[in-house]
């Protein structure tokens, strides 16, 4: 039997937003959040829209989307993992919990696994120095982690109910 193909409407979604902001390119920030919100990322179809309703080349949307780490323009895997690599953290251990995370999933920095259940983000501060290292899936915080502590968060995710509880 033959799969319904789904039809996303670009266009009608672009059009949306940029008629929210009276197609005016200087809020071309939230746009662009406002287009990861609908579709969890910004497709580059998204993006074209975006750039030929706004008037501006679609270099200098994707110059904005690039720059800002909290936009992205793949799809994430159902949990992001994020850890702050930041001085504090760093020096605290996150570069061992790095390669033990893409370790353990076969992803690279920015890498969602093959299966779309994980995405790993490091970042370059999460603001909670005092707790160092940090990670956070999710929502959901773990502080200072160790490398033994990465398996058993990732485990904890990988439970199809996705539940987690503290690993400390």
């Amino acid at each position: 039997m033959a799969r319904a193909s789904v039809s996303i409407d670009y266009e009608g979604a672009s059009e949306a937003v940029a008629a929210a902001y009276g197609r005016d390119p200087n809020f071309v920030i939230p746009m662009l959040q406002d287009l990861q919100r609908e579709f969890g990322y910004i497709p580059s179809e998204a993006a074209i829209c975006m750039a030929r309703l706004l008037g501006i080349p679609l270099s200098q949307l994707y110059a904005v989307a690039t720059f800002y780490s909290s936009l992205r323009l793949t799809p994430c895997g159902d949990h992001v993992i994020t850890l702050c690599m930041g001085t504090v953290c760093y020096l605290k251990g996150s570069s061992k919990l790095a390669a033990r995370i893409q370790a353990s999933l076969n992803v690279g920095p920015g890498g969602t696994t093959a299966d779309g259940r994980f995405t790993f983000q490091p970042v370059n501060c999460l603001g909670a120095c005092g707790l160092a290292p940090v990670l956070v899936v999710d929502d959901t915080y773990f502080t200072e982690v160790k490398p033994i502590h990465v398996p058993d968060i990732i485990a904890r995710y990988a439970r199809k109910d996705g539940a987690a509880r503290d690993v400390r």
